[in-house]
This record gives C-alpha cells, structure tokens and sequence, in this order.
C-alpha cells in the first residue's frame, strides 16, 4: 500500500501581513533613530552644564554662542527636512544628530534652572512628555480619522509658538501668559505627534524603494523628535512656573 503523501508547502503570508510587516519594522527604525536622538539632546545638554554653562548665559543674558547654536539648529532643521529625499540616508541621520547636539546646547538654561528650582522636575517632565508621546502615537497610528485637516492649524500654531519664544528671550512673558502659551505649546506638538504617525504610515503604504524608506525613517524621526524635546520643554516649564 503506497505511504501518503504529506505537503511540504508552507503557508505563504499574503501581501497586506507582509506590508504590516515591514511598516513595523519601518516604524522601529523610526522610533530607534529618535530615541538616540534624544539621548545626543541629555547628553550635549549634560556636558555643557558641566563645562560650558558660562559660554552660554552671562551676566547680561544669552551670549552670542546660544544665538548661533538656537538660530544654527533651527535653520538646520528646515534645510534638512526641506532637502531630505535628495540626501544619501547617512547625511541625513548625521544631520538630525548634529541638530539634537545643537538642540541640547539651546535647551541647558532651562535645565539648568529646572536643576536649581526642582530637580526631580527633570524626570516628572521626560516621563509625562513620554506617557503624552507614546499615548499620541499610538492614536496616529490607529484611527482611521484623516488628520491631514489639522496641518495647516498646526503648522501656524507651531510658527505662533516660536514667535513668542523667540520674543520672549528679549521681552520676558508674564507669568499668567507664560503658563497659557506652555499649555498650548503641549497641545500642539501632541496633536502633531499624532498627525506625523498618520502621516508616515500613509507615505509608507504609497510605496517607495529602499533608500526612499531610509530617507522617510530620518524625517519621521527628526519630526517626531522635535515633537517630543518641545513637549518636554513646555512641561518643564510648567512644573517650574516662578
């Protein structure tokens, strides 16, 4: 009597498991590229109140160095993400490093007074800005709500905000006004949190070779890393309202 035959096929995944596949993989090259990111931001923000805090804050205020490393990084940032799909993937992660280097430097007065006001505020602030990202997230990345309608309102809300950070460094805010502009400054960049992962996911499902994806990864990044250190800025700011 002849043995049966067993199969030796295996299931064969179909393309949409695939894609779901590699989005995630997509997503933790995306999340791990941010993550070092912020960690260059701690570290450059460390070593410069180690040795560098004089270099940046003197007896009449900033010094020239804080206008060029604030002005330097911000103008990076808009060059990068304006010519990001015509850099090679590894001058653009150099670039986002280079940025969150800058990134630390401008924001070590503020943790510097964090420091001296309310240490622990340090940590209540990197673990709320990370509970309101991860929460943000993950609401981007799994409703089905089209979000797209709150770009413009974002992005002009986003250009308000510097507006009066930067009028703020030469005509102090008042306390109450402070407080409200922190509070929407937390809004905003967890509204865009949560539109930059709807964002990606859909530029990612419109398909793109390798070096295209690469190139995504390092603007999803450098987006969602400026969402993040802002978030974090601003709660710093509140846990610390003087």
């Amino acid at each position: 009597m002849p043995a049966k035959k067993t199969s030796s096929k295996r299931p064969v995944a179909s393309p949409m498991a695939r894609n779901n596949d590699n989005m995630g993989l997509f997503f933790q090259r995306v999340f791990a590229i941010m993550f070092g990111a912020v960690a260059l931001t701690g570290i450059s923000s460390y070593v410069t109140i180690m040795y560098g805090l004089p270099l940046l804050v003197g007896q009449h205020g900033f010094t020239a160095l804080f206008y060029v490393a604030m002005f330097g990084g911000f103008g990076l940032s808009i060059w990068t993400q304006a010519r990001i799909f015509s850099l090679k993937p590894e001058v653009g992660g150099l670039l986002l490093a280079v940025y969150s280097v800058l990134i630390g430097i401008v924001i070590t007065p503020l943790v510097a007074g964090a420091l001296m006001i309310n240490p622990a505020s340090l940590w209540q602030a990197f673990f709320l800005a990370a509970a309101m990202f991860g929460c943000m997230a993950l609401f981007g990345y799994k409703t089905t709500k089209d979000l797209s309608f709150l770009g413009r309102f974002l992005f002009m809300g986003m250009i308000g905000l510097i507006l009066v950070g930067v009028a703020s460094i030469f005509w102090p805010l008042g306390s109450g006004f402070a407080t409200i502009v922190s509070l929407i400054g937390v809004l905003v960049f967890a509204l865009f949190t949560a539109y930059d992962m709807q964002f990606l996911k859909n530029v990612y499902k419109a398909g793109g070779d390798t070096t295209q994806r690469n190139q995504l990864a390092i603007l999803g990044a450098l987006h969602l890393y400026i969402a993040f250190i802002a978030m974090f800025q601003y709660i710093l700011s509140l846990l610390n309202r003087r």
